[in-house]
C-alpha cells in the first residue's frame, strides 16, 4: 500500500457519522460518565478480564480488586504498588519462596459476603486447580502469566494466606497484582456456572455491573460501600461503550454521545481541541513493537536481519505522522529509565546500513526476505495499528523485505500471543504487532527474554534463547534489593538491544480525549487508570 492510502485511515472527525451508542436516558440526578473504548467487545466480567490492559482497567479493576494494587493517583511519577485486599506481605528470609499475606478486614463482595482467606484459596483454585468445581479455563488463560510461578498456597487463618513460589522470585508481588478475586457465594447462587456469573458478577471493586449488551456496552454503578472511602466513585454510573473505530470514537465525543475516549486519531486532535475538548497525554511504560519469531524457518533468527529491520524504520517520521502523540524508541524501555543500560547497537533510521545488513544475510529487493506479521484492527494500546503498519511496511520493503500482514481482531491477536510462535495456532507468522508495557520487571524484561518463560509460563512469544541472558534473568529473580535488581535488569536490556531481539518502534503518549465538562481525571504514568475520581460537571 502506498503512503497516500494512509491518509484515508485518519478520517476527519467531522466526516464521521454519529452512531447510536448512547446509553438509556439517565435519571436527572444521576451523574453519568460515558467512555468510548477501543475494544470491539465488552471485556470478560467474571474476574480476569480479556481485551488486554484496556479490559483490565475498565472492567477487571473496576469490578474487582487484587491483593496488591497500583497507586494511580499521581501524574508526576510512575505508578507503584500499594496495599489492596492485602494490607501487608513479606517473603520468608530463609527460602525466599514463601510469601505471607495479611488480608484486609471488613471487605465485602458486592453480594454482601465477606472476603477472607477461604475466598483467596477458592479463587486461586479457579485458576490453577483443573479438577476444582470452580476451575474456569477462560480466566485461567487470561491469568496464566501471573500464576505460572506459584507452586502451592494455603490458608493460615481466617485473614492470612501463604503462597509458595516454585523458585525464589523477587518480582512476585507484581505478578500477584494481576490476580483478582470473584465471589464464591455468587458463583454458588448462579448454579456454579461462570456464564451465568458473567451476567451477575460480584467482586469487591469500586463499581458494580448493572447492565451488559455484548459487543455494545456495559453499565456499572457506584459501589457506595467500597472498602476504600477515598476511592468511592464520584460518578453514579459508568457506561463503557465498544467503539473500535477511531473515527467513530471521535464523532461520538464531538456529538456528546460520550464524555471520554481512548486513543483519539492524530488527525482529529486539532478539531477536538478547537471544539473545546481536552486532549490528555502523559509518559508511561509502554512500547509499540513487533515481537519476533525464532522458529527454524523465521528470517529473524539471523541477527543481521533483526538489526536491519530496526534500522529501516523512520521513527521520527512516524511520530510526526502521529501528530506528536508518540516518541521514537531506542529499545524496550525509554532512555533515562533505570533499566535502560548501555547498549552498543544504536537503533536509528539508517536505510543504507539496513540494506547492507540484508545483503550480507542474502536478501535484497530482487530476493526479499518474506515475512508475515499478525496485526490487529484496533485494541488496547495498539494506537492506530492499520496506518502505522502500512507506514512501516513501506520502510521495510524498501530495504529488502517483503512484508505481508494477517489482520485480525485484537482479542484474536492476543490469543496468538498467548499461544507462542512455536504453536500450531501461529504457524506462518514471523512476528506479531502486540503493544507492550514494562511496568514491572517480569512483564517488561524477564518474561520476554528468559527461555524458560515461553508461553504459557511467560511472555517470550518468539522462543528467544540466550544462555547469558538466562543466567542474568535468574540473578534478577533472586535479587531482592530494588537498586541492585535494577542494575541487573539494565545489563539484560543492553544485551536485548544489542541482539535486536524485537523490532522496537515508538513509545506512545497514551492520548485520551475528554469532554470540556469532565473533571477529576489524573492520567497516571501507568497502563492502568483510575476512573473513580472522575465525573462530568453538568
Amino acid at each position: 500500500m502506498r503512503r497516500r492510502t494512509l491518509v484515508k485511515a485518519f478520517l476527519l472527525a467531522g466526516l464521521a457519522t454519529p452512531i447510536a451508542y448512547a446509553s438509556q436516558p439517565a435519571v436527572a440526578a444521576e451523574k453519568v460518565l460515558r467512555v468510548g473504548m477501543t475494544a470491539a467487545d465488552v471485556p470478560l466480567t467474571t474476574g480476569q478480564a480479556n481485551q488486554g490492559g484496556e479490559g483490565v482497567r475498565f472492567m477487571g479493576l473496576s469490578l474487582y480488586d487484587a491483593l496488591i494494587l497500583w497507586d494511580l493517583s499521581s501524574y508526576e511519577k510512575p505508578a507503584v504498588l500499594k496495599p489492596g485486599l492485602a494490607t501487608e506481605w513479606k517473603v520468608d528470609d530463609a527460602t525466599k519462596k514463601i510469601w505471607t499475606f495479611k488480608l484486609r478486614e471488613g471487605v465485602k463482595f458486592h453480594d454482601g459476603s465477606g472476603f477472607d482467606a477461604d475466598a483467596v484459596v477458592w479463587n486461586l483454585d479457579k485458576l490453577l486447580k483443573k479438577d476444582s468445581a470452580q476451575y474456569d479455563p477462560s480466566q485461567a488463560a487470561q491469568a496464566s502469566q501471573y500464576f505460572g510461578g506459584i507452586d502451592s498456597y494455603r490458608k493460615i487463618d481466617a485473614m492470612t494466606v501463604e503462597i509458595t513460589t516454585k523458585t525464589p522470585d523477587a518480582v512476585f508481588p507484581y505478578q500477584i497484582s494481576g490476580i483478582v478475586y470473584s465471589s464464591p457465594k455468587r458463583w454458588e447462587e448462579v448454579g456454579r456456572n461462570w456464564a451465568e456469573f458473567a451476567k451477575r458478577p460480584s467482586g469487591t471493586g469500586p463499581w458494580i455491573l448493572d447492565k451488559l449488551v455484548p459487543r455494545e456496552r456495559a453499565e456499572l454503578l457506584r459501589n457506595a460501600n467500597y472498602w476504600d472511602p477515598k476511592r468511592v466513585p464520584k460518578s453514579d454510573r459508568l457506561v463503557l461503550m465498544c467503539m473500535p473505530d477511531s473515527s467513530t470514537r471521535t464523532a461520538a465525543l464531538l456529538s456528546d454521545q460520550v464524555d471520554f475516549i481512548e486513543a483519539p486519531p492524530p488527525d482529529a486532535v486539532p478539531r477536538l481541541k478547537q471544539s473545546g475538548m481536552q486532549i490528555i497525554t502523559n509518559v508511561y511504560p509502554h512500547i509499540w513493537p513487533y515481537q519476533l519469531s525464532y522458529a527454524d524457518d523465521s528470517p529473524f533468527k539471523d541477527v543481521r536481519v533483526r538489526k536491519a529491520a530496526n534500522l529501516a524504520i523512520d521513527r521520527e517520521g512516524l511520530a510526526k505522522f502521529l501528530g506528536g502523540l508518540a516518541t521514537p524508541a531506542s529499545g524496550q524501555v525509554n532512555k533515562g529509565h533505570p533499566w535502560y543500560g548501555k547498549p552498543t547497537f544504536e537503533i536509528k533510521y539508517d536505510p543504507d546500513a539496513a540494506k547492507k545488513l540484508m545483503k550480507e544475510a542474502g536478501f535484497d529487493e530482487k530476493h526479499p526476505a518474506k515475512v508475515k506479521f499478525g496485526i490487529s484492527t484496533s485494541g488496547s494500546g495498539q494506537m492506530q495499528p492499520l496506518p502505522m503498519n502500512e507506514f512501516i511496511q513501506e520502510n521495510l520493503n524498501a530495504v529488502g523485505f517483503q512484508v505481508e500482514f494477517e489482520v485480525m481482531e485484537w482479542e484474536a491477536l492476543r490469543g496468538k500471543r498467548r499461544a507462542g510462535a512455536l504453536s500450531p495456532e501461529t504457524k506462518g507468522l514471523n512476528g506479531i504487532n502486540n503493544s507492550w508495557a514494562y511496568w514491572d520487571p517480569d512483564i517488561g524484561i524477564l518474561g520476554i527474554s528468559m527461555s524458560r518463560l515461553k508461553p504459557p509460563a511467560g511472555y517470550n512469544w518468539g522462543a528467544f534463547t540466550d544462555p547469558e541472558i538466562d543466567a542474568l534473568g535468574e540473578k534478577a529473580k533472586t535479587t531482592f534489593d530494588p537498586k541492585a535488581q535494577d542494575e541487573v535488569l539494565a545489563e539484560i536490556h543492553g544485551k536485548l538491544v544489542d541482539k535486536a531481539v524485537w523490532i522496537w518502534v515508538v513509545h506512545d503518549l497514551n492520548p485520551r480525549g475528554l469532554g470540556p465538562k469532565v473533571k477529576g481525571f489524573v492520567q497516571a504514568q501507568s497502563w492502568y487508570q483510575d476512573l473513580t475520581p472522575v465525573w462530568v460537571d453538568k
